[in-house]
């Protein structure tokens, strides 16, 4: 199986350092195809082909993957479009806010349509991934699934709730990134320097996930088994929420929703 992977800029330079990593992926099956020359060096020294011919990579490929920012998506599929029209084809959109609708319409004879979302946490095989098949068989989309489940975790859904999933997910790592930056920088103000700081917090996120993975709880029955009548971690825990914590993660969901 060959993959082309059009656009190698931040999210498709993290989806393609995945598959580098996917043991069921040779490099060598990878085609990037970018205009810089410093993405196409980076993957060439890894034995991946790289091209600057979009066309020449979805021809010579079996999943074709568009990760490019979402005004340039009609331009690339309109000049990929011929070659898509074969029946091994399948057609992955790594791109936010373009419906299947316009693609059947700058893809005429559109193959198998996978609307795709992962997060850059992709490049170390730990991305929550979003798949919307669209006219595609079981078979194709367990093709699709089993390779973005060894990048990560992959969910299926409808095109309906890929929004949702983008915020939750893709957008949801960089309000992770500022919890751990906050919690590093109130470690710091309590004591600790700054790398003991950030290391502290990444650990016990990590403990945290793991523990609710493990067990399969609610996060509140977890945090009841650390909060103790009058104990340190209620009062600390009140005081995050008379500041509006958990409103302010929702609110800021819903308006990158919006």
């Amino acid at each position: 199986m060959k993959i082309a992977m059009i656009g190698a800029g931040a999210m498709g330079g993290a989806t393609v350092e995945g598959l580098i990593k996917c043991e069921s992926i040779r490099n060598g099956d990878i085609i990037v195809s970018d205009p810089s020359a410093a993405v196409r060096e980076k993957f060439s020294m890894q034995g991946v082909s790289v091209t600057t011919d979009n066309f020449q990579a979805a021809q010579e490929t079996d999943i074709v993957c568009v990760c490019v920012k979402p005004w340039f998506v009609e331009q690339v599929l309109k000049g990929i479009a011929p070659a898509l029209n074969a029946s091994h084809k399948m057609l992955v959109v790594i791109a936010a806010g373009i419906p299947s609708a316009d693609i059947h319409h700058w893809v005429p004879n559109c193959p198998p349509l996978f609307l795709v979302i992962p997060n850059i946490a992709i490049a170390h095989l730990s991305s929550m991934t979003f798949i919307v098949p669209i006219g595609a068989s079981e078979e194709q989309t367990a093709v699709v699934k089993t390779l973005f489940d060894q990048m990560g975790t992959a969910l299926l859904t409808d095109e309906k709730h890929l929004a949702a999933g983008t915020t939750l997910a893709s957008c949801g790592i960089a309000y992770a990134m500022r919890y751990i930056r906050a919690a590093s920088e109130g470690g710091v103000e309590i004591g600790f320097k700054a790398d003991e700081a950030k290391q502290v917090v990444m650990q016990t996120l990590k403990g945290a996930v793991d523990l609710l993975q493990a067990s399969g709880m609610h996060p509140e029955q977890a945090i009841d088994l650390v909060t103790t009548p009058g104990g340190l971690t209620i009062k600390g825990l009140n005081e995050m929420e008379h500041a509006g914590f958990t409103s302010s993660v929702i609110r800021g969901l819903k308006a990158s929703l919006k």
